[in-house]
């Protein structure tokens, strides 16, 4: 609290467990400059003061720093493939790292290397797959 004489009668923030949030209060009494009991303005309530607390900060989400980096990547050896040489995507074709596969749903991608028996990764500007190949 600051160094300020306290009366009652006095308005001070304080937390009304009944209101459930920081409130203007009247001080109904004090003990050695320190109030002791006040009375919300909203809910008319008497009650011991309690110190307001602070508010919650809002949480925002933030970006995944891994997608856009990859998407850097992505563009990155875009500029550099050979665009002339995009193969249709198909689940009985085989593929070899650095091939350029078109997805009816995903868009161009770049085949990244195998992940498995049968499966490929694949970069794709909405990020790393993994598809199913021979």
């Amino acid at each position: 609290m600051p160094d300020t004489i306290l009366a009652p009668g006095d308005q001070i923030q304080a937390r009304c467990t009944k209101c459930k949030l920081n409130t203007e209060s009247i001080i109904v009494s004090l003990v050695d400059n320190v109030p002791e009991k006040v009375e919300c303005t909203l809910c008319s309530r008497k009650h011991k003061y309690r110190p307001p607390i602070a508010p919650k900060r809002a949480y925002t989400k933030q970006a995944p720093r891994k997608v856009e980096s990859e998407q850097k990547k992505w563009e990155n050896q875009l500029a550099v493939a050979d665009q002339s040489k995009v193969i249709e995507y198909s689940m009985a074709a085989p593929y070899k790292p650095n091939a350029l596969i078109s997805h009816p749903v995903f868009g161009l991608g770049l085949v990244q290397g195998n992940a498995g028996s049968r499966k490929i990764e694949v970069l794709f500007s909405t990020g790393r797959k993994i598809m199913r190949c021979k």
